[in-house]
């Protein structure tokens, strides 16, 4: 959340914005920063795969598809993240606003959530709202089958998120 709200509340985007750098360069450099971050901590996570593998059986190419569905869920809930925070010069509003959109994008998918639509909408729609659900795909992840359209739905959601991102930003450069 302090990705763009931090900048903007202490002044250093003034700073941020007059260097050699566009604000897609900007955006995505901060992104991948963050991107990375994330990476290297699921990436601590790995003893525990090495201590399942010593205790039992696993079947690890499931166990590495889950890690490579949470590294592109977290990607594409860092460019929300990221943009909402973008909005606002207060990190605390930024949380609240991107966990209630990312909750939004998880959530989609329930079928008491679809149930509702249901009652009123034409079925396009709720399949529409069904394939919008961060867990749909990432349960297709985690079953162990790495389908390329689960992985363009995440870097789909993460450029939209991200280009979204750069007009805010020079939305605000003017102000």
């Amino acid at each position: 959340m302090r990705l763009w709200a931090e900048e903007r509340k202490t002044g250093t985007i003034e700073l941020l914005m007059t260097l050699p750098v566009s604000s897609a360069e900007a955006v995505l450099g901060k992104f991948l920063a963050a991107w990375l971050f994330t990476g290297i901590a699921l990436a601590l996570t790995f003893p525990m795969w090495i201590t399942v593998n010593v205790l039992g059986d696993p079947d690890n190419g499931v166990i590495f598809a889950s890690y490579l569905g949470s590294f592109f869920m977290a990607g594409a809930f860092l460019a929300i993240g990221a943009c909402v925070s973008a909005l606002t010069k207060n990190q605390v509003i930024a949380f609240i606003v991107a966990s209630a959109v990312c909750f939004l994008f998880t959530m989609s998918g329930l079928e008491l959530v679809l149930n509702f639509f249901r009652l009123w909408a034409p079925e396009i729609l709720v399949e529409t709202i069904a394939g919008l659900s961060f867990l749909v795909h990432f349960q297709a992840i985690t079953n162990g089958v790495i389908d390329l359209r689960d992985i363009i739905f995440f870097a789909s959601l993460m450029a939209f998120w991200l280009f979204a991102n750069v007009v805010i930003v020079d939305l605000k450069k003017a102000d």
